[in-house]
């Protein structure tokens, strides 16, 4: 399971880093935001990023062991 939810954080890291760059631009606008502010959205999202990569990844092998009892 570990595997596979490090394989998800490859791209739900960058994107939940993303968004929580962006909170601050949106907030406060491109001219005027704080440079702290970017960086710890963003680190705040991939810190966020970690246990999601794994609870959709205890969600994928639930689905990949219901449909393997099937046939």
């Amino acid at each position: 399971m570990w595997k596979l939810a490090l394989i998800l954080f490859i791209v739900i890291g960058p994107t939940l880093a993303g968004l929580g760059a962006l909170v601050p631009l949106s907030v406060y606008g491109v001219g005027d935001f704080n440079a702290l502010l970017l960086v710890g959205g963003a680190a705040a999202g991939a810190a966020l990023a970690a246990p999601v990569s794994y609870w959709v990844a205890t969600r994928i092998g639930a689905m990949m062991d219901a449909s393997s009892a099937r046939t």
